[in-house]
């Protein structure tokens, strides 16, 4: 097993709980719906790839591939890159910084990344599959 997928998806389901309780109580007094329902999908991307990352942890216990631990590094870079700028877009307001605003192209550019570890994850079950 990939020790660093597993503690990868743990970091990423604890501060996506975290950050989904943030948005549930403290941001929904200070966020208008719009951005606050920017924030849920950020953190729901981010908690279903943290679920992702714990099942690449497993599978690799089991695939030797070294498209499994590029499909993980894919999906860690796209949650930082996808969920991290959309907390900041949501929130620039709210901090005093409407100037995050240029965070606008990252936020695509992490669903690519996120679209490319499912691409990882299918070359390694493609080569798997014996």
């Amino acid at each position: 097993m990939k020790t660093w997928l597993l503690m990868m998806s743990t970091a990423l389901g604890t501060t996506g709980v975290m950050l989904g309780a943030f948005g549930a109580h403290a941001l929904k007094k200070v966020l208008p719906p719009e951005a606050l329902a920017s924030f849920e999908v950020g953190v729901r991307y981010q908690l279903l790839h943290a679920v992702a990352l714990l099942g690449l942890a497993a599978i690799s216990a089991q695939v030797a591939s070294p498209w499994i631990a590029r499909a993980g590094g894919l999906w860690s870079a796209g949650i930082l890159l996808f969920s991290g700028s959309i907390y900041l877009l949501a929130c620039r307001h709210a901090l005093g910084m409407p100037g995050l605003k240029v965070l606008g192209p990252v936020t695509p550019i992490g669903g690519l990344l996120l679209i490319l570890g499912w691409g990882a994850l299918f070359a390694a079950a493609w080569k798997a599959r014996g």
